[in-house]
């Protein structure tokens, strides 16, 4: 496995590790439910340096993207973000990415540390001809991120960056405890909260003074088990779970983020166009239950008119918001309407639940 910068750092606040796209990543510090309920209700620090950051510059950047991803980078504006997808030529999910611009000709793209590496090759082979450089800059950076209602009140001690500024999706240079640092109000826990990349050299300090800067405001370090919670209430489907190259946009609700107008060819748009017109055969939902029973992935998904499956759970646990057991499945379309009733097979007994609109939690925004 590799490691992340920071893992001394992580050892010393007693964290425990585990394998998690080839990195050795902070599983949890204390218990995963106080490190949830952190990020809820005041805030959690996140190092998520197994991303990739891609770096794609120069005069044919915005059309590169254009061609290479399903969206419209060309039209995301100078210091903003969206969401989109890389896909093959069959339709399928490769990754989802976010993707930063820059400046006018320089965009960052942030992938799954699994994926990277596929991602940048991806790129590379559909460049060519393009006046456009591609650089996979992962190993110079440290990604934390801080998530939670505190957020702002924290991150405003150790920077004099106009924070009330800088909207959902956007980005800029900031100095961070006096490091040069890439400020983004992103996040994947359903909180506000922003992403920081940091320059490996500078990542102790910053660390260090976010721990210090948070300690009157109950801070705690977070790991990937309760980032694995809060995302899940949050709806947002995680790549090898909810999404992979058997997977199309359509079947995993990003139709919105395929860009079938926009001027030009890119990958995946013939098989894309007829995937638009025909229904999807499969489609992923939420699921809530009762107790305290959680379906987990892979569980499979029942009724009772039907003797076989007829899903399957691809994220699931008892929500430590809510109180009762959430999951994220892939049905077959005709099981999907809010409100039907199925059930889940957990461990040999069928288990009742109901189809839900996504996401489970929203946060209360003042």
């Amino acid at each position: 496995m590799k490691s992340i910068p920071l893992r001394q750092k992580h050892a010393d606040l007693g964290a425990s590790f585990t394998d998690f796209g080839g990195w050795e990543m902070p599983v949890r510090y204390s218990s995963d439910l106080a490190e949830h309920n952190a990020v809820r209700t005041a805030a959690g620090l996140f190092d998520i340096s197994h991303m990739g950051e891609i770096f794609i510059e120069g005069q044919d950047a915005a059309s590169f993207l254009d061609y290479a991803l399903v969206g419209a980078a060309s039209e995301i504006a100078v210091g903003r973000a969206k969401y989109s997808l890389i896909c093959n030529e069959a339709g399928g999910i490769i990754d989802d990415l976010i993707v930063y611009r820059l400046a006018e000709e320089k965009y960052l793209v942030v992938a799954n540390a699994s994926n990277k590496d596929v991602v940048f090759q991806a790129f590379k082979e559909r460049q060519a001809g393009l006046d456009t450089e591609v650089r996979d800059e992962s190993d110079s950076w440290v990604l934390l991120a801080i998530q939670g209602p505190k957020s702002v009140e924290i991150l405003s001690k150790i920077t004099s960056a106009p924070l009330s500024e800088l909207k959902y999706y956007a980005i800029s240079e900031a100095k961070i405890a006096d490091v040069d640092c890439l400020l983004a109000r992103t996040g994947y826990t359903g909180e506000d909260g922003f992403e920081i990349y940091i320059p490996v050299s500078a990542a102790e300090e910053v660390f260090d003074s976010f721990m210090d800067a948070g300690s009157n405001f109950d801070l705690m370090p977070t790991g990937l088990a309760c980032r694995d919670t809060l995302r899940l209430e949050a709806g947002m489907p995680l790549y090898g779970h909810e999404m992979n190259e058997d997977v199309n946009p359509y079947q995993a609700g990003f139709g919105k983020v395929v860009r079938l107008d926009k001027p030009g060819d890119f990958v995946g748009k013939n098989a894309l166009e007829k995937l638009s017109e025909s229904k999807a055969s499969r489609v992923l939902v939420g699921l809530a239950g009762e107790g305290k029973r959680a379906a987990r992935a892979d569980y499979e998904i029942f009724t009772e008119d039907l003797e076989g499956a007829v899903g399957v759970i691809t994220s699931g646990a008892l929500s430590p918001t809510l109180g009762y057991p959430v999951a994220m499945a892939m049905v077959g379309a005709d099981f999907a309407e809010i409100g039907a009733s199925v059930s889940v097979d957990i461990r040999g007994t069928k288990t009742p639940y109901k189809v839900v609109k996504l996401p489970f939690y929203k946060r209360q925004i003042n």
